[in-house]
């Protein structure tokens, strides 16, 4: 049967949305009358804002409760439907299933269109029935919105697939034990984590030996012209359409703010070779791959 973790086997799915926005860590001294000590204050960016650490997952949380049900419909509306062109390339270019059943975690899953691809291209291609995919999502609607969608599919009720709320950062080890997965995935959700080192360690210690972590995500544009053009569509367009489909403008200013304080191609590399993964070279087509001109961009890393 579509299986449940534990957690949610008394309800409907929960989910945990692994998108997430740049880690940032700063230090801030303040003296009390009484004493001259120093206290620490970690914060996180939330968009253009900086906000303590404690807060960015629940902010998260409650811009995914407020898109879940139109993320896909607000996804055609804002890429003009490229965004299911970039998501077919990624996993066409993973080609699961090309040296056997492979066991796949996609992590801020919670909608299930990327497994949903990974496993009608094991199918497909290779007539593999065997690839299964563990979907992970911190936010409880976004995998419910994922678990009603793929019980339409012919994988409902089979072994290839299981939602799992769970936290990117966290993973728990009774689940999801130390060198498991052949394949992780994470489609435009780790920018909205808060602590992007940490789910990049986790997505090391969850993979084999020789298991691939590969990442698509919105990046930097480096040509200015393509540049200006973007940066004048995504603060324009995005949050009028937000307004216009969803009725939601906040939550689409956060995810166009959100893009910005993702860490260009070469800083996100170095952050994934840290996390004990090998990379190619420091070059598009090396250690990352642009799509259209870095308003997209797929990282890859080897568990050595």
């Amino acid at each position: 049967m579509l299986s449940l973790s534990r957690s949610l086997r008394s309800s409907l799915p929960k989910a945990a949305r692994l998108n997430c926005p740049r880690y940032i860590t700063t230090q801030s001294s303040s003296t009390t009358p009484s004493s001259s000590e120093t206290t620490t204050s970690r914060t996180a960016s939330f968009g253009f804002k900086t906000v303590p650490e404690e807060s960015k997952e629940s902010l998260v949380k409650d811009v995914f409760d407020s898109v879940a049900s139109s993320y896909d419909l607000m996804n055609d509306a804002t890429s003009l439907g490229v965004h299911r062109l970039w998501k077919d390339s990624y996993v066409s270019a993973l080609k699961p299933g090309r040296k056997g059943p492979m066991r796949c975690i996609d992590v801020a899953g919670g909608t299930g269109d990327i497994a949903l691809r990974i496993l009608d291209y094991a199918r497909e291609n290779y007539a593999d029935r065997e690839t299964s995919v563990a979907v992970v999502d911190i936010n409880a609607q976004m995998l419910k919105e994922g678990f009603r969608r793929f019980k339409k599919t012919m994988y409902h009720n089979t072994p290839q697939i299981s939602f799992h709320e769970a936290n990117a950062q966290a993973l728990p080890s009774e689940v999801f034990p130390d060198n498991t997965f052949d394949l992780y995935t994470i489609a435009f959700g780790i920018r909205n984590c808060t602590s992007i080192p940490s789910v990049l360690e986790e997505a090391h210690r969850v993979l084999k030996p020789g298991g691939t972590f590969a990442c698509l995500e919105f990046s930097r544009v480096n040509n200015p012209l393509l540049s200006t053009l973007y940066d004048q569509y995504s603060f324009t367009m995005i949050p009028l359409l937000g307004t216009i489909l969803a009725g939601d403008r906040d939550s689409y200013q956060y995810l166009v703010e959100s893009i910005r304080k993702f860490p260009p191609q070469p800083e996100f590399a170095k952050m994934i070779r840290e996390a004990g993964f090998a990379t190619g070279d420091d070059v598009d087509g090396g250690a990352w791959q642009d799509m259209w001109g870095g308003i997209a961009c797929v990282h890859k890393g080897v568990k050595l």
